[in-house]
């Protein structure tokens, strides 16, 4: 069940659906890839760049190959917002084997146990209780963390085990979605950092039989869904190149979370030129959700203003933290040499 190197490697040297060459465009923006599994988040940001001829992108997130699913690639000014996504909880379906141990817990591993008895519904649901709030977890030696300057994942595989620092995580629902006697599928959602297949491994101890992860697929993060707007590669690739923006989204989606504040001309230019502004009582009072947030004198938000002309339509113009009424820039957008997509 486990995914070979060849099989990755045939993922990844795919071809590329007209491969001409042309010029590198400036394009800010987000798309909301359905990355497959066998495939690196890395090779995936680089086709869907490839794809859409643009000039700067990133991932708001890695993937592992054996790992499908929502993968938001960061086009243009919209990569100084990766934080925000990197940073964000996040949503996965995941089916466990129940009975066997994995040297890896997870698809990619050996099998080192098997024949343990397995568990009832009523033993799962118990166990997947215990496990939901904020919880401690030891990052696998299988992973990219580094130790020494080198990944773990390096060491692992030449037999090395060295001591890692727990983490918290916060798991902030975790429900059964399916169980057929062998194999649990389960939706997690979970704060940044959690190793799902570590979680896997753990259930499978809680419940005395051993499990690894056979399935992962990311549904969400950072307020991202698959359900809104996701593309494939292959969809991508058979889109002619006149049609392809249209899978491309507002960067501000990364930021829907965010408070929003918009700046008249003089400010929105003030702004952009990243001075702080010293906003009128006004205009906070009419944020509510900011009265009633015990963050009232110090938050993150989101700001818009015209560019272009008084009469222009609000945009984006970057990220700032908002304390005591005075607006600090944080991240700006830059207005020049932009194309649309």
């Amino acid at each position: 069940m486990s995914v070979s190197a060849s099989e990755i490697d045939r993922s990844e040297r795919r071809p590329v659906a007209n491969p001409v060459r042309r010029r590198a465009r400036r394009i800010d923006g987000l798309v909301l890839l359905d990355k497959p599994r066998g495939m690196s988040s890395n090779h995936a940001m680089l086709a869907v760049r490839r794809l859409l001829g643009a000039a700067k992108a990133g991932h708001g997130g890695t993937l592992d190959p054996m790992a499908s699913g929502l993968l938001p690639i960061l086009l243009g000014e919209a990569t100084k917002f990766a934080g925000d996504a990197l940073d964000s909880d996040k949503t996965y379906l995941a089916t466990l084997r129940l009975g066997e141990l994995s040297s890896t817990a997870d698809a990619e591993g050996e099998i080192t146990a098997t024949g343990r008895p397995l568990p009832d519904l009523s033993q799962i649901d118990s166990v997947l209780a215990r496990f939901q709030g904020t919880i401690e977890q030891v990052p696998p030696m299988h992973s990219a963390l580094k130790h020494a300057g080198r990944p773990l994942y390096e060491l692992a595989r030449q037999g090395a085990s060295v001591e890692r620092a727990v983490r918290t995580i916060t798991l902030h629902a975790l429900t059964r979605v399916e169980f057929d006697g062998e194999r649990l599928t389960i939706r997690v959602v979970c704060s940044k950092g959690t190793y799902i297949r570590v979680l896997a491994q753990d259930i499978g101890e809680a419940l005395g039989c051993g499990a690894w992860l056979s399935d992962l697929r990311r549904e969400g993060a950072a307020g991202l869904s698959l359900d809104r707007g996701s593309v494939t590669l292959d969809q991508l690739e058979q889109t002619s190149e006149s049609e392809r923006d249209q899978w491309v989204q507002p960067a501000d989606r990364l930021l829907d979370g965010l408070t929003r504040i918009d700046l008249h001309d003089e400010f929105a230019r003030r702004f952009l030129s990243g001075q702080r502004l010293r906003l009128a009582a006004p205009l906070l009072a009419d944020r509510a959700d900011i009265e009633r947030s015990s963050t009232l004198h110090y938050c993150r938000v989101r700001v818009y203003g015209p560019r272009g002309g008084p009469s222009s339509s609000p945009v984006l113009l970057g990220l700032a933290h908002l304390h005591d009424g005075l607006l600090i820039p944080l991240r700006l957008i830059s207005t020049k040499d932009q194309d649309s997509p």
